[in-house]
């Protein structure tokens, strides 16, 4: 049961920083970029692309809930039925890993979204100023995205690294027969 519980946890780390780089490095850059450009037209780009980036952010969020769950439940049955010490530093960072994912998509990414509406619709509802108004907002909330993004990153990688050594030892041992 230990290898296997062992085994989990190090996969879900793996996936987990794996699709965080990805995006990172790969799709979010592929959807800003001078082919994405060129597909949807200059006219189109700003507006598609923008919109693009966020149903591909939505999904990637929802893969980082479903890893952070598993990571705290990983936690805390390795704790639980093995009886390993919870480690407050691997502890804290799944915790805190998966509550800047919960934030970034439950709470920062529809006001990106929102923001990113208000600046690119062509109605009589929002004014110049209204429009010019969001777009620096959004400038401002895709920075605070960008850093949330990079101490995710780094954070991953340390847990990954926490996760992948040679755990402590259990809290209880049994007596070895004579």
């Amino acid at each position: 049961m230990s290898g296997i519980l062992r085994f989990v946890g190090v996969v879900n780390a793996a996936v987990w920083l794996g699709a965080a780089v990805c995006f990172t490095f790969v799709a979010a850059p592929a959807m800003f970029s001078a082919e994405m450009k060129e597909i949807l037209g200059p006219q189109n780009y700003p507006f598609y692309s923008g919109r693009i980036a966020q149903m591909v952010v939505a999904r990637f969020f929802v893969l980082q809930y479903v890893c952070g769950a598993i990571a705290l439940v990983h936690l805390l049955v390795e704790w639980l039925h093995l009886g390993r010490p919870l480690l407050r530093l691997t502890a804290g960072l799944a915790a805190g890993i998966f509550a800047l994912g919960l934030a970034g998509g439950l709470w920062l990414q529809p006001k990106l979204k929102q923001l990113h509406q208000t600046k690119y619709t062509h109605s009589e509802s929002h004014s110049p100023a209204a429009k010019e108004q969001a777009a620096r907002s959004f400038r401002v909330w895709h920075g605070v995205s960008q850093v949330a993004n990079l101490l995710a990153l780094i954070g991953l990688t340390v847990y990954v690294a926490r996760v992948a050594s040679p755990g402590g030892a259990p809290r209880f041992s049994r007596l070895s027969p004579v």
